[in-house]
């Protein structure tokens, strides 16, 4: 039995409108939220024109020519924008009839593409029991008819299985959303063996050994540690019969641990460093899920994903920036300070769900707004830009790579201390103090 996807009424009439401007195709992607249970769909994207076709206003004319870069690229940008509990799902093509025999092909080279794409950015690994199958819908812009199916993305082989695609009203307006705010103090050392320049790997390499801490933290759920297995809701009233837009919110707290148990014995790491990265200060992060009976352990996950996430996002946002502004071959960054996008939400059109995006302080509303369009084909107001977080600010600190012969006499001199202390616990305060003036890349709250 294949999977059912239960569909916001909304979306039906996005394609619907869609699909009377197809020349002769239109791609894009679905959006929604994918449990054992149940699939939901609360979004359909289209593609974005590239430029020359804004100015010319003409579509290629074959399936062949679909550009797979584009619409992953596409799909990067719109996962930024999701939420935790959320996900791109699936992708869609409208067509002609004429070209509804291209249009699987097609379908099938576009899932495994954005999910080989996606997961290539994610810093966290899918759980066991976790769905794997990815919505490949076809739609005829003549006859209105749709064929939805599914595909194993962990599967590079498989074969299409059949899906069931039911719209349902106000799916999309009663959700439950959890909330944290997350401190973060992270160290990130500079091998010598490696190049100073390269912050951007450096940093992916230290915020992968976070989040792993983060896997392993305590989550309080409105005060509470909660067996992962008993429902979200267990002892809450459930909204029912509302077709308003509504949210249930529950506060979490997240307790990270300051060891993996006492069996383990914990050992210092001593290594020749050119420097550290330092990440600081205070981000927020929301999930969402439907209220159809979820667990806690999903509520869990989904959180901890969007910690996960914005967090690596806003870098990746930095670096972007960065090499847009100083070139891709700057080597060796000057003392620098930059003010790290802050993150903000928007609310969906009759929906109780937030999407998410990131700014910069001299963004004005107008880029945001025109950012929405295009990725999400969504008009914002500028009152509903919701800025969930303070301005935060990075400085980078660097010198040149000639290290005087003093100053690697003194390095050196440190380096056979620490190996002397190697198993007590003031290596990790020694090392950070010996390093800590040489490279410093600072994230902190005002």
């Amino acid at each position: 039995m294949g999977r059912t996807y239960f569909v916001e009424e909304a979306v039906g009439q996005y394609l619907s409108d869609l699909s009377l401007m197809v020349k002769p195709y239109v791609t894009g992607l679905l959006i929604g939220q994918c449990s054992l249970q149940r699939d939901y769909i609360i979004r359909a994207v289209r593609t974005p024109p590239k430029e020359e076709q804004k100015e010319n206003a003409v579509s290629p004319s074959k399936l062949l020519s679909v550009d797979e870069e584009w619409i992953t690229t596409h799909a990067s940008q719109v996962s930024r924008m999701l939420p935790g509990g959320l996900l791109v799902l699936g992708v869609f093509i409208i067509a002609t009839p004429e070209l509804s025999k291209e249009s699987q092909n097609a379908l099938r080279k576009l899932i495994f593409s954005v999910e080989k794409s996606l997961t290539k950015r994610r810093l966290w690994k899918p759980a066991e029991e976790e769905v794997s199958e990815r919505a490949a819908l076809q739609m005829c812009s003549a006859t209105k008819k749709v064929v939805c199916r599914t595909y194993d993305v962990q599967d590079p082989k498989s074969s299409a299985k059949p899906a069931d695609w039911k719209y349902q009203s106000a799916l999309s307006a009663s959700w439950l959303a959890l909330g944290c705010t997350i401190n973060v103090n992270i160290h990130i050392p500079l091998l010598a063996t490696s190049p100073n320049h390269d912050l951007e790997r450096n940093t992916r390499n230290g915020l992968n050994r976070w989040s792993k801490q983060i896997e392993d933290s305590v989550f309080l759920i409105n005060g509470q540690v909660r067996d992962d297995n008993t429902e979200l809701l267990e002892g809450q009233k459930k909204l029912r019969g509302n077709t308003q837009p509504s949210t249930q919110f529950s506060d979490v707290k997240v307790l990270t641990q300051l060891s993996q148990g006492l069996s383990r014995r914990s050992t210092a790491t001593v290594q020749v460093c050119s420097g550290s990265i330092n990440l600081r200060g205070a981000v927020e992060c929301r999930a969402y899920l439907h209220n159809n009976k979820p667990r806690v352990k999903e509520a869990v996950q989904a959180l901890k994903r969007d910690i996960i996430n914005t967090l690596s996002d806003r870098c990746e946002i930095l670096f972007e920036d960065l090499i847009i502004n100083e070139g891709p071959h700057k080597k060796n960054f000057e003392r620098e300070y930059h003010v790290l996008p802050q993150r903000l939400f928007v609310p969906v059109a009759g929906s109780s769900v937030m999407l998410s995006d990131y700014k910069f302080g001299d963004e004005a509303a107008e880029e945001i707004q025109e950012r929405f369009v295009e990725m999400l084909d969504q008009p914002v107001q500028a009152e509903d830009i919701h800025i969930a977080e303070e301005i935060n600010t990075v400085a980078i600190h660097s010198i040149t790579n000639n290290v005087d012969d003093a100053q690697q006499k003194q390095l050196t001199k440190a380096m056979l201390l620490l190996k002397l202390q190697q198993n007590m616990g003031v290596v990790i305060a020694a090392a950070v103090a010996v390093f800590a003036s040489i490279f410093s890349f600072n994230y902190f709250s005002d």
